[in-house]
């Protein structure tokens, strides 16, 4: 599988995806282990901002993965806009995040995704996000 810096734009200490688990149609999984290192935990639990930046992070690996394959340049991506966010637990230190992306649509380059989190199959998060690729055409 594909090195996890080689799909997305960060770099430490702000990589929020160890995984790019793959594709299957419309749906992307990635994986994350929660480290007590990790720059968005605090008192060994992973914080919302770190879960949505997980999410965004997750959907981006599915875009590097796709230009990746194609040999073309991999885009810079911004979150446009975090919508019905849900947070059932925070993960904790330990825990392993599995986050599935569903593309809903994508129009010229705005996408819009539904992300759901889990820990040991047990949902801990979702929210949809809309995303904004800056690509080079004029």
């Amino acid at each position: 599988m594909d090195n996890i810096v080689d799909l997305i734009p960060q770099r430490a200490p702000i990589i929020m995806v160890d995984e790019f688990m793959g594709m299957e149609g419309n749906h992307s999984k990635t994986r994350l282990l929660v480290k007590e290192e990790n720059i968005f935990v605090n008192d060994g639990l992973l914080t919302e901002c770190g879960l949505i930046e997980h999410i965004a992070q997750s959907a981006a690996a599915r875009v590097g993965f796709i230009f990746k394959h194609k040999n073309l340049p991999i885009p810079i991506g911004y979150i446009g806009a975090v919508n019905d966010f849900i947070l059932l637990s925070n993960p904790k230190k330990g825990d392993l995040i599995v986050t599935d992306i569903e593309i809903i649509t994508e129009v010229l380059n705005i996408t819009l995704i539904q992300a759901h989190c889990y820990v040991e199959n047990e949902l801990v998060a979702s929210s949809k996000m809309k995303i904004f690729l800056e690509t080079n055409e004029a």
